[in-house]
């Protein structure tokens, strides 16, 4: 795994880079926008820190996205949900707000990376897990053969979450691909959706909660071919 921190503070960026060792995990270091844009071809993942002293950390972010097909993290004091639903919309895979767990920084490092694996070349026209069968291009969803009506908000909060093959979806990122928005009750109509899609599927057990972090899916759909 070969991972590139962008944060302009040499200190933080010392502390993280040795935490991380601790752990296995062995980080190059960008100081600017500039600096990460020569490196980022050899990163497997990026820490982007938004508050550079050279570039807007969202304008880096779109950059790195067009560049190839990195994982990107960032790791941010921009703590408001605006930011965090910007960053995600800027191209970020994921959103860690400072000050922050290495462990979780661990463990959304390695979050990111199996969503980023799982990808294959062309979407599936449909997903199977379980006996649970999503045609994607229909806005179908069956369970056992037996069809299931979803609203359009359900339908897209289980695509998005079997998609993941198993990975945490956070919370912010559902919000911000499915809704588009944030408001003072979204985790709580998020929440709501969640509970409905257990219901309707009849498969309680089939989306978990992370608590704090968000939903995933308890068998990942890799256990059966997806058509396309």
């Amino acid at each position: 795994m070969r991972v590139l921190l962008v944060e302009d503070d040499a200190r933080v960026a010392a502390a993280i880079r040795s935490a991380l060792a601790r752990r296995g995990i062995a980080a190059d270091w960008a100081p600017t926008g500039r600096a990460a844009m020569t490196k980022v071809g050899a990163a497997d993942v990026v820490l982007l820190d938004l508050g550079l002293p050279d570039v807007n950390g969202f304008d880096l972010c779109r950059s790195i996205r067009n560049s190839g097909d990195v994982a990107i993290l960032v790791v941010s004091a921009k703590g408001q949900v605006d930011d965090r639903i910007l960053g995600l919309r800027s191209g970020a895979d994921d959103y860690l707000v400072k000050p922050f767990d290495v462990d979780e920084l661990v463990a959304r490092i390695h979050a990111v990376l199996r969503r980023r694996n799982t990808v294959r070349p062309g979407p599936p026209e449909r997903i199977r897990f379980a006996d649970v069968e999503i045609d994607l291009p229909g806005h179908q969803v069956s369970v056992g053969g037996r069809p299931v009506s979803l609203a359009r908000k359900e339908f897209e909060l289980l695509a998005i979450i079997a998609g993941a093959d198993g990975a945490v979806c956070p919370r912010d990122q559902l919000i911000a691909e499915v809704w588009g928005k944030t408001w003072a009750g979204a985790n709580r109509t998020l929440d709501v959706h969640v509970a409905t899609l257990r219901t309707k599927l009849d498969r309680p057990g089939l989306i978990v909660t992370v608590r704090g972090v968000g939903y995933r899916l308890a068998q990942p759909a890799s256990g059966a071919s997806p058509a396309r």
